[in-house]
């Protein structure tokens, strides 16, 4: 939608609509649009915290023009990172060897149900072409973005203020964990909420308000998903000793 001075939705039934744009979220790349029409049937939010590699997927998109196209595969792979060098973008995509295209960005991705679990996005091929390799936002990202460009037609992200990287078996060791878990703190801005709170270079993040932190990619997105202003507690290691 970026630029766009109309926005037509075409129906699968070839009834075209004109849209409004709601709101935009250039740093997850999600828009909402909406059209006016009755009975229009919906397709349910699915849990993607459920996934599990090896499940079945369908991709709908309009690859290079082609409307309304359906490819089938599975999920490769799980919160795969962002490929892009902002910092700030979340990942935790959803990587599938569905055929994605050109066109198929914005498309639904959807487990054998029928539920919505991603947002076909990029793929990565050296011809930029499918070669096995597609992306798609989670709905675990996009759902939170989508509900708040509906009701504010903006989205504000919270943010720490600090550089973090996973926690690897190779350097597990080094940080006094047993577990290649967490995320660890590589660069704190000054004058951050990280910094305030003291946060410091080699601590690592292993919980927030209780809940485990797997790895990077999950606590950018946990605290990316908090309003600007809210208090999280975390629980953070250092020099091998927990608080």
């Amino acid at each position: 939608v970026q630029g766009a001075m109309d926005i037509h939705v075409t129906m699968s039934y070839r009834d075209v609509y004109s849209a409004k744009l709601i709101g935009t979220d250039p740093l997850t790349d999600l828009a909402v649009i909406k059209i006016n029409a009755n009975n229009l049937p919906s397709v349910p939010w699915g849990d993607t915290s459920q996934l599990h590699p090896g499940q079945m997927v369908l991709a709908f998109g309009n690859p290079y023009g082609f409307r309304f196209t359906i490819t089938r595969g599975i999920i490769s792979a799980l919160n795969r990172p962002n490929p892009e060098a902002d910092p700030h973008k979340p990942g935790e995509f959803i990587q599938t060897d569905a055929a994605i295209n050109p066109g198929n960005s914005g498309g639904a991705l959807v487990d054998s149900r029928g539920q919505l679990i991603g947002i076909n996005t990029f793929l990565v091929s050296p011809t930029g072409s499918f070669s096995g390799m597609g992306f798609a936002i989670p709905t675990e990202v996009a759902q939170p973005i989508v509900t708040e460009l509906i009701k504010d037609g903006h989205v504000r992200h919270g943010m720490m203020g600090v550089t973090i990287s996973d926690v690897t078996p190779e350097n597990a060791k080094f940080f006094n964990m047993t577990k290649a878990q967490g995320a660890v703190v590589t660069q704190v801005n000054p004058d951050s909420p990280g910094a305030k709170a003291g946060i410091k270079t080699g601590d690592v993040i292993t919980a927030m308000n209780g809940k485990p932190v797997a790895d990077a990619g999950e606590l950018q997105m946990r605290v990316g998903q908090q309003q600007p202003g809210t208090t999280i507690q975390l629980e953070i290691s250092r020099d091998g000793k927990t608080s």
